[in-house]
This record gives C-alpha cells, structure tokens and sequence, in this order.
C-alpha cells in the first residue's frame, strides 16, 4: 500500500516526492480464548503501534451490537477532515491527523466489516441512512453522506437544553429518517462499513454533519463474560483495557429517550 509523503503515518518518509510504504506487521499476541457465542462475522481493525507502524488483523467475533456497532457508521466516501484535507474513509490510515471538537487528533484505529443484506423474503438484513446534500442546511452535507446503522448525530434541539450540559446530545441516525432529510436505504449488495478511534472519545464532522468516533460506552463484563470481553478488546491492541476508550466528550440518548424528548 503506497502512500504520498505528506499523508502522516507516524513513521518518517524519504525525501523528495518518491512514493514509499507502510509496512504492517502481523502481530504475535496470542488469541484469545473461545468464546460463549457463534463467531460468524470478520472484523478488521488496523491501528497506529507505539513505533509508529501500522498493523492489522482479520478477526472473527460474535454478530451482537457491542461489537457490530464498533465496525458499522461510516460507507465508503464519507470524507473525514484530514490536516491534508478531506480524504475518503476507505483511505484513511492510522497516524493521519484529524480535525475533531478536540483539535487535531491522531487517527489511532480504524475498522471494517462487510454486511449483507438479508435473504430475499427474509427480515434483518443492514440497513444505510443517506442524507442528500444540503438537507440539514447549506454544505450539510456536501456531498451526499451515506451512514451506517451505528452512527450517531450530534443534535442541538432546544429541548434538550434542559437535560444535558452543553444543550447537546449524541442521537443514532434511525430516528431521523423521514424519507426526505435522511433516507433509509437497504443494499441490494454487501457493503463494507468502517469507525474510526482516537486517544479519546470525540466529534467530527464528515461531508459537513457532525458525529462521533467510536467509543463502546458502558459495558456489562459480568454479563459479557470474560472470554468475549477480552476477544472484543483483542479488536482494539491500541488499548489496554476498557478504561482506555476514555470518557465520552458528549451524551447519548436512546431512540425512546429522544422521542419522549420531544426532540425529533
């Protein structure tokens, strides 16, 4: 994989303008043990290593939220805030800066996984939300941005005011679907869906909208189980432990928290 060398990856590129390349590194940490649950979906996580190295792996791990949630906000093309300029998710790498509430942050994590859509006469299946250019406003988006059902936007709606400390409020993209502004879309195909992670939990805005990186928010270990909490921490090694996603910057409120808001 080649990249230019002002694309900052953390580790130095020769001078002048010749193209160079990362290398990754397969890591040597033991697999976890088995699981409680059927691993039937691969997760790739690649991270920024303390060297400066980008390194990956391809993991299988149970289809259950905590896990398929930290794989599935962002389709192809949405646009991140690069300190080079806007660059496509499915280009981003570890090590690149980028512009978040926080200021500019190093990318450390990114993941992906591929989604299918359910069986012809069957329920389930991805569900994608596409929000049209300019349908919150001028530039927001621009272009089209197209989510995953993980996503979260961040919503400033004067009734939540009143029961949050900044008036604002980490809300999932379903709830705005209405057909118009933000549109629910099924795949006819599968579809790779990504999230991205920094030192800490923070807000970004992609194609103009504003959302969040990931953060796996409260987990119950008691009742994850020790086996799957640490095959779901296998996925993020630029971390040690749960603690180390950090605070979440902003609150989250359910679907029927918003709802019974009045919000909407």
């Amino acid at each position: 994989m080649s990249h230019t060398p002002h694309m900052r990856t953390g580790v130095p590129a020769p001078s002048g303008n010749v193209p160079w390349t990362v290398k990754r590194r397969i890591p040597s940490a033991p697999r976890p043990p088995a699981p409680n649950l059927p691993c039937n979906r691969l997760y790739h996580s690649c991270w920024l290593a303390p060297d400066g190295q980008i390194e990956d792996l391809s993991r299988k791990g149970p289809s259950i939220p905590l896990f398929r949630d930290a794989f599935s906000a962002l389709a192809r093309g949405s646009l991140l805030p690069t300190e080079e300029g806007p660059v496509a998710i499915e280009d981003v790498l570890p090590g690149m800066r980028v512009s978040t509430s926080n200021g500019l942050q190093t990318l450390l994590w990114k993941g992906s996984s591929a989604f299918a859509p359910a069986p012809i006469g069957q329920a389930g299946g991805i569900r994608l939300y596409r929000i049209p250019a300019d349908a919150f406003g001028f530039g927001r988006p621009m272009p089209d941005l197209v989510l995953g059902p993980a996503a979260r936007l961040v919503d400033r709606a004067p009734a939540l005011r009143t029961v949050t400390p900044d008036g604002a409020a980490l809300v999932p993209v379903a709830p705005f679907a209405d057909g118009m502004s933000v549109i629910e879309v099924t795949p006819v195909a599968s579809v790779e869906l990504f999230h991205i992670g920094f030192a800490e939990h923070c807000l970004l805005t992609v194609n103009g909208v504003e959302i969040e990186s990931h953060h796996p928010g409260p987990v119950d270990t008691a009742r994850l189980g020790p086996a799957m909490t640490e095959l779901f921490l296998g996925l993020f090694p630029h971390v040690a432990s749960l603690s180390g996603f950090g605070r979440m910057t902003c609150p989250r409120l359910t679907v029927e928290q918003y709802q019974t808001l009045g919000a909407a």
